[in-house]
C-alpha cells in the first residue's frame, strides 16, 4: 500500500536528519528549495551562517538555534558541516536546521534567506604574514558575497570575517559590481567591542554590565576601536589612568566564543528591526557620512531595511578626539586595501 502524502513528507524529513551527509531534502519532497520551512516550523526569519563549522560559527549556530525569531537556520561551510548540522538540529527548539557542504551547495544555502551572517575565514597560522591572511579571507568573502548577490540580494548581511575594516569594503564592491548594493543592508559586526567595553566599564564601576552602555566607534581592530567613555550610560567619570587602562583593554582583547555571543546579540537586534520593533540601536561598521571615510562604526538604528539611521558621534573629549584621528588614519588604509582587492 502506498504511504499517504503526509507520511511520505514525514519520512523525507526524517531521512534528511538520518543522512547528514546529504542534509538538504530532495526536489521530490514538499520541502522545495524556495519553501524550506518544514511542517510545524516556527514563524520567524530564515538565517544562514556561512562558516558554520568554525570556532565562531559553531557556538553561533547554537545560539541562533535557540533564538525564537529564527524559523529556518542554514549552516554552510566547506568542511564538517554535516556533523555540526546533526548536532544542532537535535535541539528541541523551533528553528528547522539544514546543512550545506562545499561550494557546489552555496546557492542552495543562500536561497530565500532574510539574514546572512558571515564568520567564515581562516585564522593566522605559523609562517603566515598578515598580507597572506588578508588575501585568503578577502577571497573567501568575495566568493560568499557573489553568492549572496545572486541568491538573496535583499538579505541583511552581518559581516564578521576579519579584517572587518577591509572585508566590509570588499563586500560593498562585490555588490556594486552585481548591481545589488544597498548600504543599509551591509553591516560590519563590531558588537564584540561594545560587549567587552560594557563588561570592563562595569567592573570599574562595580555594577551589572547589563546596566551599562558604552558607544564604541571607528573600526574593529586595534587603535581603530574607540570607546567613547565620555558618553557612558549611566553617566560616569573616569580618571586619566582609568581611561587609558579601559581603552587599551577594550582595543586589545579577543576570543572566539565572546565573538559568537556578540554576533548572536547583533543578529537578534537585526531581526527585531526586521520585525518592526522600535528603538533598536546598536553600533556597527557601515557606509557612513559621519566622517570623511566611506565606512565608519557608530551607533545605528536598525529597522525593516537594515541600518535606517546613522547617529553622529556627539561631543568628544580631548582624549577621544586624538584617538579619532589615529583611528581614521589606519581605517583609511584598511578600507582602501579592501576596495583595491576587488577593483584590481
Amino acid at each position: 500500500m502506498q504511504p499517504s502524502a503526509e507520511v511520505a513528507q514525514r519520512l523525507a524529513r526524517l531521512s534528511a536528519h538520518l543522512n547528514p551527509e546529504h542534509p538538504q531534502v530532495g526536489e521530490s519532497s514538499s520541502l522545495m528549495r524556495n519553501n524550506c520551512r518544514a511542517k510545524g516550523g516556527a514563524p520567524g526569519f530564515k538565517v544562514a551562517i556561512l562558516g558554520a563549522a568554525g570556532g565562531i560559527g559553531q557556538p553561533l549556530a547554537l545560539l541562533m538555534k535557540i533564538n525564537p525569531l529564527v524559523s529556518v537556520l542554514h549552516l554552510y561551510d566547506v568542511v564538517n558541516t554535516p556533523g555540526v548540522t546533526a548536532d544542532i538540529s537535535h535541539m528541541d527548539t523551533g528553528a528547522v536546521v539544514r546543512g550545506f557542504l562545499g561550494q557546489a551547495q552555496l546557492e542552495n544555502a543562500l536561497t530565500g534567506m532574510d539574514l546572512v551572517i558571515i564568520p567564515a575565514g581562516v585564522p593566522r597560522k605559523p609562517g603566515m604574514t598578515r598580507d597572506d591572511l588578508f588575501k585568503i579571507n578577502a577571497g573567501i568573502v568575495r566568493t560568499l558575497c557573489e553568492g549572496i548577490s545572486k541568491c538573496c540580494p535583499h538579505a541583511i548581511v552581518n559581516l564578521i570575517s576579519n579584517p572587518v575594516n577591509s572585508t566590509v569594503a570588499i563586500a560593498a564592491e562585490v555588490f556594486k559590481k552585481a548591481g545589488t548594493y544597498d548600504p543599509k543592508r551591509l553591516l560590519g559586526v563590531t558588537t564584540l567591542d561594545v560587549v567587552r567595553a560594557n563588561t570592563f566599564v562595569a567592573e570599574v564601576l562595580g555594577v551589572d554590565p547589563r546596566d551599562v552602555s558604552v558607544p564604541v566607534v571607528g573600526g574593529h581592530a586595534g587603535v581603530t576601536i574607540l570607546p567613547l567613555l565620555s558618553q557612558v550610560k549611566p553617566p560616569a567619570s573616569f580618571t586619566p589612568e582609568e581611561i587609558n587602562y579601559l581603552t587599551d583593554r577594550i582595543q586589545n582583547g579577543g576570543t572566539e566564543v565572546v565573538e559568537a555571543f556578540a554576533a548572536s546579540k547583533f543578529a537578534d537586534a537585526c531581526m527585531r528591526g526586521l520585525r518592526g520593533d522600535a528603538g533598536i540601536v546598536e553600533c556597527s561598521f557601515v557606509a557612513s557620512q559621519v566622517t570623511e571615510l566611506p565606512f565608519f562604526a557608530t551607533r545605528v538604528r536598525l529597522g525593516r531595511s537594515g541600518a535606517e539611521e546613522i547617529f553622529p558621534l556627539g561631543p568628544l573629549s580631548e582624549y577621544e578626539r586624538a584617538g579619532l584621528e589615529k583611528a581614521k588614519k589606519e581605517l583609511a588604509e584598511s578600507i582602501n586595501k579592501g576596495i583595491s582587492f576587488i577593483r584590481k
